[in-house]
Protein backbone atom coordinates (compact mmCIF):
# COMPACT_ATOMS: atom_id res chain seq x y z
CA UNK A 1 0.00 0.00 0.00
CA UNK A 2 2.87 2.37 1.16
CA UNK A 3 4.78 1.17 -2.72
CA UNK A 4 1.55 2.53 -4.52
CA UNK A 5 1.04 5.33 -2.57
CA UNK A 6 4.47 6.56 -3.22
CA UNK A 7 4.46 5.92 -6.77
CA UNK A 8 7.25 2.83 -6.36
CA UNK A 9 4.81 0.36 -7.60
CA UNK A 10 3.12 0.29 -10.93
CA UNK A 11 0.13 -2.03 -11.26
CA UNK A 12 -1.35 -1.49 -14.47
CA UNK A 13 1.52 -1.99 -17.06
CA UNK A 14 0.45 -2.17 -20.87
CA UNK A 15 0.10 -5.92 -20.78
CA UNK A 16 -1.37 -6.96 -18.17
CA UNK A 17 -5.18 -7.86 -17.65
CA UNK A 18 -7.76 -6.01 -16.81
CA UNK A 19 -9.12 -5.54 -13.13
CA UNK A 20 -12.02 -7.59 -13.70
CA UNK A 21 -12.61 -9.35 -10.36
CA UNK A 22 -16.37 -9.70 -9.27
CA UNK A 23 -16.87 -8.47 -5.73
CA UNK A 24 -17.67 -12.19 -4.82
CA UNK A 25 -14.27 -12.91 -5.83
CA UNK A 26 -13.02 -9.81 -4.16
CA UNK A 27 -14.69 -10.60 -0.55
CA UNK A 28 -12.99 -13.81 -0.59
CA UNK A 29 -9.77 -12.87 -1.18
CA UNK A 30 -9.90 -10.46 1.40
CA UNK A 31 -11.55 -12.92 3.72
CA UNK A 32 -8.79 -15.16 3.00
CA UNK A 33 -5.76 -12.47 4.10
CA UNK A 34 -8.17 -12.11 7.65
CA UNK A 35 -8.40 -15.96 7.87
CA UNK A 36 -4.55 -16.03 7.54
CA UNK A 37 -4.61 -18.45 4.38
CA UNK A 38 -1.43 -18.51 2.34
CA UNK A 39 -1.59 -16.40 -0.85
CA UNK A 40 0.56 -17.08 -4.10
CA UNK A 41 3.33 -15.04 -4.71
CA UNK A 42 3.01 -12.11 -6.76
CA UNK A 43 5.76 -11.24 -9.39
CA UNK A 44 7.41 -7.75 -10.04
CA UNK A 45 10.23 -6.98 -12.30
CA UNK A 46 12.16 -3.91 -11.08
CA UNK A 47 13.49 -1.18 -13.12
CA UNK A 48 16.51 1.16 -13.73
CA UNK A 49 15.72 3.80 -10.90
CA UNK A 50 14.02 0.75 -8.27
CA UNK A 51 10.30 0.65 -9.68
CA UNK A 52 8.47 -2.53 -9.04
CA UNK A 53 5.95 -3.11 -12.07
CA UNK A 54 3.61 -6.12 -11.11
CA UNK A 55 4.17 -8.71 -13.88
CA UNK A 56 1.73 -11.08 -11.99
CA UNK A 57 -0.77 -10.59 -8.75
CA UNK A 58 -3.20 -7.71 -10.55
CA UNK A 59 -6.41 -8.75 -9.25
CA UNK A 60 -4.71 -9.73 -5.73
CA UNK A 61 -3.33 -6.50 -5.39
CA UNK A 62 -5.66 -4.21 -6.67
CA UNK A 63 -8.15 -5.34 -4.92
CA UNK A 64 -6.26 -4.38 -1.41
CA UNK A 65 -5.74 -0.97 -3.16
CA UNK A 66 -9.41 -0.71 -4.10
CA UNK A 67 -10.56 -1.54 -0.33
CA UNK A 68 -8.53 0.80 1.31
CA UNK A 69 -9.43 3.29 -1.22
CA UNK A 70 -6.19 3.40 -3.07
CA UNK A 71 -6.62 2.55 -6.11
CA UNK A 72 -6.44 5.14 -8.98
CA UNK A 73 -8.30 5.45 -11.75
CA UNK A 74 -6.91 5.65 -14.69
CA UNK A 75 -9.74 7.02 -16.89
CA UNK A 76 -10.46 9.70 -14.43
CA UNK A 77 -7.29 10.47 -12.89
CA UNK A 78 -8.29 10.56 -9.63
CA UNK A 79 -8.89 7.35 -6.91
CA UNK A 80 -11.83 4.22 -7.81
CA UNK A 81 -14.38 4.20 -5.22
CA UNK A 82 -13.73 2.05 -2.27
CA UNK A 83 -15.42 -1.33 -2.76
CA UNK A 84 -17.92 -2.84 0.18
CA UNK A 85 -17.83 -6.33 0.77
CA UNK A 86 -20.45 -8.79 0.66
CA UNK A 87 -20.87 -11.89 3.31
CA UNK A 88 -18.55 -15.26 3.73
CA UNK A 89 -19.22 -18.35 5.19
CA UNK A 90 -16.49 -18.05 7.75
CA UNK A 91 -16.88 -14.41 7.91
CA UNK A 92 -20.84 -13.28 7.29
CA UNK A 93 -20.46 -9.79 9.53
CA UNK A 94 -17.87 -8.82 6.43
CA UNK A 95 -21.70 -8.27 4.20
CA UNK A 96 -21.27 -4.13 3.64
CA UNK A 97 -18.25 -3.51 5.17
CA UNK A 98 -15.89 -0.89 4.58
CA UNK A 99 -12.13 0.03 4.94
CA UNK A 100 -13.38 3.20 6.32
CA UNK A 101 -16.94 4.82 5.90
CA UNK A 102 -16.84 8.63 8.15
CA UNK A 103 -20.58 8.70 7.32
CA UNK A 104 -21.48 5.44 8.83
CA UNK A 105 -18.54 4.16 11.20
CA UNK A 106 -20.46 1.24 12.11
CA UNK A 107 -19.81 0.03 8.37
CA UNK A 108 -15.91 -0.09 9.00
CA UNK A 109 -14.38 -3.04 9.79
CA UNK A 110 -12.22 -1.64 12.43
CA UNK A 111 -8.82 -0.77 13.20
CA UNK A 112 -8.29 -4.60 13.94
CA UNK A 113 -8.91 -5.79 11.05
CA UNK A 114 -7.60 -3.50 9.41
CA UNK A 115 -3.86 -3.99 10.94
CA UNK A 116 -4.94 -7.78 10.23
CA UNK A 117 -5.15 -6.83 6.69
CA UNK A 118 -1.87 -4.39 6.80
CA UNK A 119 0.46 -7.43 8.12
CA UNK A 120 -0.89 -9.96 6.05
CA UNK A 121 2.01 -11.72 4.32
CA UNK A 122 2.28 -11.51 0.75
CA UNK A 123 5.41 -13.08 -0.61
CA UNK A 124 6.84 -10.99 -3.57
CA UNK A 125 9.04 -12.49 -6.41
CA UNK A 126 11.32 -10.48 -8.05
CA UNK A 127 12.83 -10.13 -11.33
CA UNK A 128 16.29 -7.41 -11.04
CA UNK A 129 16.08 -4.72 -13.52
CA UNK A 130 19.75 -6.59 -14.93
CA UNK A 131 17.72 -9.07 -16.33
CA UNK A 132 17.19 -8.89 -20.21
CA UNK A 133 14.35 -6.53 -20.90
CA UNK A 134 12.58 -8.93 -22.50
CA UNK A 135 12.44 -10.93 -19.51
CA UNK A 136 9.53 -9.83 -17.79
CA UNK A 137 7.16 -10.28 -20.95
CA UNK A 138 8.30 -14.19 -20.90
CA UNK A 139 7.73 -14.79 -16.91
CA UNK A 140 4.59 -13.37 -17.74
CA UNK A 141 3.43 -15.46 -20.48
CA UNK A 142 4.39 -18.44 -18.90
CA UNK A 143 2.58 -17.46 -15.66
CA UNK A 144 -0.86 -17.14 -17.80
CA UNK A 145 -0.43 -20.17 -20.65
CA UNK A 146 0.17 -23.51 -20.20
CA UNK A 147 -2.32 -24.12 -18.65
CA UNK A 148 -6.81 -23.09 -18.08
CA UNK A 149 -8.32 -21.06 -15.74
CA UNK A 150 -11.09 -23.40 -14.21
CA UNK A 151 -14.64 -22.19 -13.88
CA UNK A 152 -16.43 -22.29 -10.07
CA UNK A 153 -18.40 -25.17 -11.30
CA UNK A 154 -15.23 -27.09 -12.89
CA UNK A 155 -13.44 -26.79 -9.44
CA UNK A 156 -16.42 -28.08 -7.68
CA UNK A 157 -16.46 -30.86 -10.35
CA UNK A 158 -13.53 -31.91 -9.40
CA UNK A 159 -14.19 -31.46 -5.70
CA UNK A 160 -17.04 -33.88 -6.49
CA UNK A 161 -15.09 -36.49 -8.03
CA UNK A 162 -12.80 -36.91 -5.31
CA UNK A 163 -15.45 -37.02 -2.29
CA UNK A 164 -18.00 -38.65 -4.22
CA UNK A 165 -17.57 -40.16 -8.22
CA UNK A 166 -21.00 -41.58 -7.62
CA UNK A 167 -23.04 -38.18 -7.04
CA UNK A 168 -20.88 -36.58 -9.54
CA UNK A 169 -22.10 -38.95 -12.17
CA UNK A 170 -25.18 -38.74 -11.24
CA UNK A 171 -25.43 -35.09 -11.63
CA UNK A 172 -23.79 -35.58 -14.45
CA UNK A 173 -26.39 -37.84 -16.19
CA UNK A 174 -29.23 -35.70 -14.61
CA UNK A 175 -27.38 -32.58 -16.89
CA UNK A 176 -27.89 -34.98 -20.06
CA UNK A 177 -31.78 -35.75 -19.87
CA UNK A 178 -33.13 -34.62 -22.73
CA UNK A 179 -35.80 -32.41 -20.95
CA UNK A 180 -33.43 -30.22 -18.81
CA UNK A 181 -31.23 -29.70 -21.77
CA UNK A 182 -34.01 -28.60 -23.80
CA UNK A 183 -35.29 -26.23 -21.38
CA UNK A 184 -32.57 -24.67 -20.15
CA UNK A 185 -31.06 -24.36 -23.70
CA UNK A 186 -27.35 -23.29 -22.67
CA UNK A 187 -24.70 -22.53 -25.25
CA UNK A 188 -21.92 -24.76 -26.35
CA UNK A 189 -19.36 -22.29 -24.43
CA UNK A 190 -21.64 -22.05 -21.29
CA UNK A 191 -21.35 -25.83 -21.68
CA UNK A 192 -18.19 -26.32 -21.80
CA UNK A 193 -17.41 -23.88 -18.58
CA UNK A 194 -19.74 -26.70 -16.74
CA UNK A 195 -22.96 -24.35 -16.61
CA UNK A 196 -25.54 -27.37 -16.91
CA UNK A 197 -23.84 -28.92 -13.88
CA UNK A 198 -23.95 -25.45 -11.65
CA UNK A 199 -28.12 -25.61 -13.00
CA UNK A 200 -28.49 -28.80 -11.57
CA UNK A 201 -26.43 -28.45 -8.41
CA UNK A 202 -28.54 -25.30 -8.00
CA UNK A 203 -31.38 -27.52 -7.95
CA UNK A 204 -30.35 -29.98 -5.28
CA UNK A 205 -28.34 -27.21 -3.45
CA UNK A 206 -31.55 -24.84 -2.79
CA UNK A 207 -33.94 -28.15 -2.35
CA UNK A 208 -31.62 -29.48 0.34
CA UNK A 209 -29.96 -26.81 1.55
CA UNK A 210 -31.83 -23.31 1.43
CA UNK A 211 -29.97 -20.17 0.85
CA UNK A 212 -28.86 -18.26 3.87
CA UNK A 213 -28.76 -14.65 3.48
CA UNK A 214 -26.10 -12.43 2.31
CA UNK A 215 -23.95 -15.63 1.65
CA UNK A 216 -21.87 -15.20 -1.79
CA UNK A 217 -23.39 -17.31 -4.14
CA UNK A 218 -20.92 -19.12 -5.15
CA UNK A 219 -19.56 -20.05 -1.50
CA UNK A 220 -23.02 -21.34 -0.79
CA UNK A 221 -22.55 -23.45 -4.03
CA UNK A 222 -19.48 -24.60 -2.64
CA UNK A 223 -20.64 -25.95 0.90
CA UNK A 224 -23.54 -27.38 -0.75
CA UNK A 225 -21.87 -29.76 -3.12
CA UNK A 226 -19.26 -30.68 -0.52
CA UNK A 227 -22.55 -31.40 2.01
CA UNK A 228 -24.29 -33.50 -1.15
CA UNK A 229 -21.03 -35.37 -1.31
CA UNK A 230 -21.30 -36.00 2.30
CA UNK A 231 -25.24 -37.04 2.51
CA UNK A 232 -27.05 -39.99 1.28
CA UNK A 233 -29.90 -38.34 -0.41
CA UNK A 234 -32.23 -40.92 -1.76
CA UNK A 235 -30.71 -40.86 -6.02
CA UNK A 236 -34.28 -42.57 -7.23
CA UNK A 237 -36.45 -40.34 -5.22
CA UNK A 238 -34.91 -37.37 -6.08
CA UNK A 239 -34.22 -38.17 -9.79
CA UNK A 240 -37.76 -39.01 -10.18
CA UNK A 241 -38.69 -35.22 -8.92
CA UNK A 242 -36.10 -33.73 -11.08
CA UNK A 243 -37.53 -35.08 -14.38
CA UNK A 244 -40.92 -34.56 -13.58
CA UNK A 245 -40.68 -31.21 -13.05
CA UNK A 246 -38.39 -30.99 -16.15
CA UNK A 247 -41.06 -33.13 -18.38
CA UNK A 248 -43.52 -30.12 -17.26
CA UNK A 249 -41.75 -27.37 -17.92
CA UNK A 250 -40.63 -28.90 -21.24
CA UNK A 251 -44.78 -29.33 -22.18
CA UNK A 252 -45.61 -25.71 -21.15
CA UNK A 253 -42.59 -24.14 -23.16
CA UNK A 254 -39.58 -26.19 -24.24
CA UNK A 255 -37.13 -23.93 -24.67
CA UNK A 256 -38.35 -20.44 -23.94
CA UNK A 257 -38.93 -22.27 -20.30
CA UNK A 258 -36.44 -19.61 -18.46
CA UNK A 259 -36.97 -16.40 -21.07
CA UNK A 260 -38.38 -13.23 -20.45
CA UNK A 261 -42.19 -12.54 -21.30
CA UNK A 262 -42.94 -9.43 -23.16
CA UNK A 263 -46.69 -9.80 -23.11
CA UNK A 264 -46.80 -11.28 -26.39
CA UNK A 265 -44.33 -14.47 -26.21
CA UNK A 266 -41.47 -15.71 -24.41
CA UNK A 267 -38.20 -13.97 -25.70
CA UNK A 268 -34.16 -13.42 -25.41
CA UNK A 269 -31.68 -15.15 -23.66
CA UNK A 270 -31.67 -17.31 -20.74
CA UNK A 271 -32.37 -16.02 -17.40
CA UNK A 272 -30.88 -17.44 -14.06
CA UNK A 273 -33.17 -15.56 -11.68
CA UNK A 274 -36.22 -17.08 -13.79
CA UNK A 275 -34.20 -20.70 -13.54
CA UNK A 276 -33.76 -19.96 -10.09
CA UNK A 277 -37.54 -18.90 -8.74
CA UNK A 278 -39.06 -21.28 -11.43
CA UNK A 279 -37.58 -24.68 -10.57
CA UNK A 280 -37.60 -23.30 -6.61
CA UNK A 281 -41.32 -22.55 -7.06
CA UNK A 282 -42.07 -25.82 -8.44
CA UNK A 283 -39.90 -27.98 -6.11
CA UNK A 284 -41.47 -26.17 -3.02
CA UNK A 285 -44.85 -26.91 -4.12
CA UNK A 286 -44.45 -30.25 -5.97
CA UNK A 287 -47.10 -32.63 -4.19
CA UNK A 288 -49.86 -29.54 -4.62
CA UNK A 289 -48.72 -28.89 -8.59
CA UNK A 290 -48.57 -32.47 -9.26
CA UNK A 291 -51.45 -33.25 -7.44
CA UNK A 292 -53.48 -31.24 -10.53
CA UNK A 293 -54.38 -34.51 -11.81
CA UNK A 294 -54.97 -33.34 -15.66
CA UNK A 295 -51.67 -32.94 -17.26
CA UNK A 296 -53.54 -29.38 -20.05
CA UNK A 297 -54.54 -27.87 -16.19
CA UNK A 298 -51.39 -28.48 -14.90
CA UNK A 299 -49.10 -27.06 -17.83
CA UNK A 300 -51.50 -24.01 -18.00
CA UNK A 301 -50.76 -23.67 -14.89
CA UNK A 302 -47.42 -23.58 -14.77
CA UNK A 303 -47.60 -21.35 -17.81
CA UNK A 304 -49.67 -18.89 -16.23
CA UNK A 305 -47.45 -18.29 -13.15
CA UNK A 306 -44.37 -17.72 -15.02
CA UNK A 307 -46.22 -15.31 -16.78
CA UNK A 308 -47.61 -13.24 -13.75
CA UNK A 309 -44.11 -13.19 -12.63
CA UNK A 310 -43.37 -10.44 -15.13
CA UNK A 311 -46.12 -8.37 -13.39
CA UNK A 312 -44.62 -8.84 -10.05
CA UNK A 313 -42.93 -6.05 -8.66
CA UNK A 314 -40.38 -7.82 -5.91
CA UNK A 315 -39.59 -9.81 -8.88
CA UNK A 316 -38.93 -7.57 -11.64
CA UNK A 317 -37.09 -5.41 -8.98
CA UNK A 318 -34.75 -8.11 -7.82
CA UNK A 319 -34.09 -10.39 -10.88
CA UNK A 320 -32.31 -7.14 -13.76
CA UNK A 321 -28.77 -7.87 -14.38
CA UNK A 322 -27.08 -4.85 -12.26
CA UNK A 323 -28.55 -6.63 -9.27
CA UNK A 324 -26.11 -8.59 -6.98
CA UNK A 325 -26.59 -12.26 -6.31
CA UNK A 326 -27.04 -11.86 -2.93
CA UNK A 327 -29.88 -9.41 -3.08
CA UNK A 328 -31.56 -11.24 -6.15
CA UNK A 329 -31.44 -14.89 -4.08
CA UNK A 330 -32.43 -13.48 -0.48
CA UNK A 331 -35.88 -11.60 -1.95
CA UNK A 332 -36.45 -14.36 -4.40
CA UNK A 333 -36.11 -17.83 -3.11
CA UNK A 334 -39.12 -16.78 -0.28
CA UNK A 335 -41.08 -14.92 -3.19
CA UNK A 336 -40.90 -18.29 -5.17
CA UNK A 337 -42.15 -20.43 -2.68
CA UNK A 338 -45.34 -18.39 -2.28
CA UNK A 339 -45.82 -17.61 -6.09
CA UNK A 340 -45.99 -21.19 -7.15
CA UNK A 341 -48.88 -22.52 -4.55
CA UNK A 342 -51.44 -23.92 -6.08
Amino acid sequence: MNLYRDKELTISPDYQRLFRWELSQKTRFIESLLLGIPIPPIFVHQDEDGIWELIDGLQRVSTILEFTGLLENKDTGGLSPASTLSGTQFLPSLANKKWSDSATPDNEIGKTLQLEIKRARLRVEILRKGSDPYAKYELFQRLNTGGANLSEQEVRNCTAVMLNPELFQWLKQCSEQSAFVITTNQTDDAIEKQANMELVLKFFAYRHFPYTPGMDVHEHLDYANVELCKSAIDKQVEEKIFLDIFNLLNDALGNKAFKKWDGQDFKGKFLISLYEVITNGIQSNYDSIFGIQDATARVNFIVEKIKLLWDTGDFTKNSGAGVRGTTRLANLMPLSVEHFKV
